[in-house]
């Protein structure tokens, strides 16, 4: 006959609270408490009885980047001939819609044409710019019209980001989280992938940093491992075993907490509030992938 551990536990004479040790207990309550992501709100991955949820609409103007992250998906699906074409991906009446998954959007030239198309098109739908903010400047922000924007940094100091992105942008970067940060009229988002290893130290200083400058909340992700990434981020430093650990990528965030409104991905959350303490305490996560393609079917729409 098997046993839960609860139940084992009783068993043995034991109450299941005696089992729980204070780390995890906070680790439960900290999930708990957490709020969804502006980003996830309104996702299909934050409904665990959708089988195979899909995430939000994605409109692609480029594969293209001007950075090339040791850790980007986006860059392996190029490689692979896997990234998608520019276009709307999704479906009518979408809660929000993201510009974009793929690529650095600031990099085409019809990022301010599409940006007004999707709003006349669209007018109800939350609209997300995802960039890595080393284009964003004060004139292309104020042609551009979005509801959140959502800035990649993922390290503290110029060497350290210039070693993640292979590009000299980390002041650029920072300036447009003050263009946004100081911009109240839309939700901004320092979004940062847990690399331990490599950028443990950096997290909560770039959360200290990000909210100096006015960003609302920062997204910290965990990080997915793609085959064609692998050595690169293995030079760098990373800790293969703890970037598997839900505990280790909880606890970045609670540091980072002290400093500024962190949330983590939304589906993520949404599996660890099933978890009770001791199973969230000692859980590992899948932390490695095939390169992404895209589940939402292309939508003709009129291109500008």
């Amino acid at each position: 006959m098997k046993y839960s551990w609860e139940e084992f536990a009783r068993k043995m004479g034991i109450e299941p609270e005696i089992l729980e040790n204070k780390e995890a207990r906070l680790l439960k309550k900290f999930v708990d408490d957490l709020i969804v992501p502006t980003h996830c709100q309104g996702c299909q991955g934050l409904d665990l009885s959708i089988e195979n949820p899909v995430h939000h609409p994605s409109y692609e103007l480029t594969p293209a980047c001007n950075h090339d992250c040791i850790f980007c998906y986006s860059n392996v699906a190029v490689k692979l001939g896997k990234a998608p074409k520019p276009g709307y991906y999704g479906w009518e009446d979408p809660y929000a819609i993201t510009v974009s998954q793929y690529g650095e959007p600031l990099m085409s030239p019809k990022i301010v044409e599409v940006n007004r198309m999707l709003r006349e098109r669209f007018p109800d739908a939350r609209l997300d710019l995802q960039t890595n903010g080393s284009l964003l400047t004060e004139e292309l922000w104020e042609k551009l019209d979005f509801d959140l924007v959502m800035i990649s940094l993922d390290a503290a100091t110029r060497e350290k980001h210039k070693m993640i992105t292979n590009a000299d942008t980390f002041d650029n970067v920072v300036n447009a989280l003050r263009i946004v940060g100081v911009d109240k009229s839309v939700r901004s988002v320092v979004r940062t992938i847990f690399m331990p290893g490599i950028n443990d130290e950096d997290i909560p200083k770039i959360a200290e940093l990000a909210a100096s400058l006015g960003v609302d909340e920062m997204m910290l992700q965990p990080l997915t491992i793609h085959e064609l990434n692998e050595e690169r981020l293995r030079k760098a430093g990373l800790d293969f075993e703890r970037a598997e650990s839900i505990k280790e990528y909880l606890k970045a965030a609670m540091e980072a907490k002290k400093y500024i409104d962190v949330r983590i991905s939304g589906c993520q959350l949404a599996i660890y509030r099933t978890m009770d303490a001791l199973t969230l305490f000692s859980a590992r996560r899948i932390g490695r992938d095939v390169a992404p393609i895209v589940k939402r079917k292309k939508l003709q729409l009129e291109e500008p």
